[in-house]
């Protein structure tokens, strides 16, 4: 914090004393005689300063006087920009709080596996967890919850090496371990290491999860792997967890998620500054822009550079078929119809001033390096010129540590997406559900999910003025706004993109 400059003032006025004046020239003789004594000074000073004063008061923006009353000063009318943020921080007309009630029955095997722990052998779990940050995240909930199932206590799980990002990052490089273990120390027991009683031990691989696997499975597979002298190793269960399990499951998974997952405090000060540097203007907007080469290999989809950089993406798929993930058999042209494609930065562009965004609007945006550079940023970047990221926020030298930690980058993204004003995911994934959920659960603002399918239509109708497109796309937008939206009740909902009911109540409920 900068230190204030503060002027000395003496608690007594200071005295005037006659001092002796030099003897002065025949010049300054004649220049004091032309200069009017001080009392003929201050007969002209006086009315000077009244009328000065006088012409000054004029000019203050008084209001107008009508029937001897003053009339209330008329607000100035809201600029384009004001607009926008009004309406995209409209109040709803649901209002939710976080509200983790497990039940008794929960509350008392928690005690139980309390005290039997000390006398009986405990159980230990391993889990390994692959992918970028935020899959990495997802699976370290669910291995939560596969401990809790099988009331083993979970060793601090091991982040694998990604072999696309290169990323030897730990647990507790990315992560506090200790405010991990305490939030969830009625839950589940959390160790650092195995003791050294287990080392030696024989770990066993539990048997692959299938997908869609509920709890009745992981007992009847894995309570009885876990033997006396037996340790469970859990790898490879990305997404395969059901994702609609027991209410108290549940909130166990809005636990880990919101609350014992914190970044480390590092990280977390760092994130800080970005965000006081992009709040410096007011409220700011936050993308997720998913525009990396890879992104464009796996969709299957043209990225909007041109015949040459769809050629290089075509090849590179051809190279490597195991990349493109689903639905093989469509045409790019086909994904792009249904609504399956990435937004690039033209289509972002034209959504955003559809909204009511204006050149003013501050923007955040997070993802890794867009395939094409700058290029592929350019019709964003010239339509809103106010667009950072965290390359662009960082003061020499913040950075250049984590050039080559891309699961730190990606908690800043985090941190700085999560306490934006408006969120906006140009084509979903991890990072998207999860902010989704997390900030209707911390009550940060509600989300934008691009409906892609109606904007590609949008675009491609040309018979619609550029007016009646940005009118359209404010319609179909407005109900995402909506956080009726968001706590529709549906069993099969991934509880940490929309935590209501499960983790939040209302004031009736």
């Amino acid at each position: 914090m900068s230190s204030h400059s503060y002027i000395s003032i003496t608690q007594k006025p200071i005295s005037l004393i006659k001092l002796k004046q030099p003897k002065s020239s025949s010049k300054h003789k004649l220049l004091l005689q032309l200069l009017p004594s001080p009392r003929r000074a201050g007969r002209f000073f006086v009315p000077f300063l009244a009328i000065w004063a006088l012409l000054n008061f004029s000019q203050l923006p008084l209001p107008p006087l009508s029937c001897g009353r003053f009339l209330p000063r008329l607000r100035p009318p809201l600029r384009p920009h004001d607009e926008f943020w009004r309406w995209a921080q409209a109040t709803t007309t649901v209002h939710a709080q976080p509200c983790l009630s497990f039940s008794e029955s929960y509350r008392n095997t928690s005690s139980d596996q309390d005290t039997t722990t000390a006398t009986a052998p405990r159980k230990y779990m391993i889990a390994v967890v692959s992918g970028g940050l935020n899959q990495q995240r997802n699976q370290i909930i669910d291995a939560v919850v596969v401990a809790r199932i099988l009331k083993a206590a979970l060793v601090v799980p091991v982040l694998q090496v990604n072999q696309v990002w290169g990323d030897e990052s730990e647990f507790g490089d990315i992560f506090d371990v200790g405010h991990f273990k305490m939030t969830l120390k009625d839950d589940v027991a959390v160790v650092s290491t195995l003791p050294a009683t287990h080392l030696m031990r024989r770990r066993v691989r539990a048997p692959v999860m299938p997908f869609n696997a509920d709890e009745d499975w992981v007992r009847t597979n894995y309570m009885h792997k876990l033997s006396r002298d037996s340790i469970l190793l859990l790898r490879a269960f990305d997404s395969r967890l059901a994702k609609n399990l027991s209410s108290d499951l549940q909130k166990l998974r809005c636990k880990v998620a919101f609350e014992a997952l914190k970044f480390q405090p590092w990280i977390e000060d760092l994130a800080e500054k970005f965000i006081t540097r992009m709040r410096v203007e007011g409220p700011y907007m936050a993308l997720h822009l998913r525009l990396e080469k890879d992104v464009w290999v796996r969709t299957g989809c043209h990225s909007g550079l041109g015949a040459e950089a769809d050629l290089l993406i075509a090849n590179e798929r051809a190279s490597k078929p195991q990349f493109l993930t689903s639905r093989t058999k469509l045409t790019a042209q086909q994904r792009y119809h249904a609504g399956l494609c990435p937004l690039n930065a033209n289509e972002i562009s034209r959504m955003l001033k559809g909204l009511g965004a204006s050149e003013d609007t501050r923007i955040y945006w997070a993802g890794g390096e867009p395939f094409g550079g700058e290029k592929a940023l350019q019709p964003l970047k010239s339509q809103f010129p106010k667009l950072f990221n965290k390359w662009n926020l960082a003061r020499h030298g913040e950075l250049d540590a984590l050039k080559h930690k891309p699961s730190v980058l990606a908690a800043l993204d985090y941190e700085v997406c999560l306490r934006s004003q408006l969120f906006i995911a140009s084509h979903g994934g991890n990072m998207a559900r999860s902010l989704q959920g997390h900030r209707t659960y911390m009550g940060y603002g509600k989300p934008i999910r691009p409906n892609k399918k109606l904007l590609v239509q949008l675009f491609m109708n040309n018979t619609l003025s550029d007016t009646e497109i940005r009118k359209k796309i404010k319609e179909m937008h407005t109900d995402s706004l909506d956080s009726a939206s968001h706590f529709n009740v549906s069993s099969n909902r991934d509880v940490i993109s929309f935590p209501f009911p499960h983790c939040m109540c209302t004031n009736q409920t």
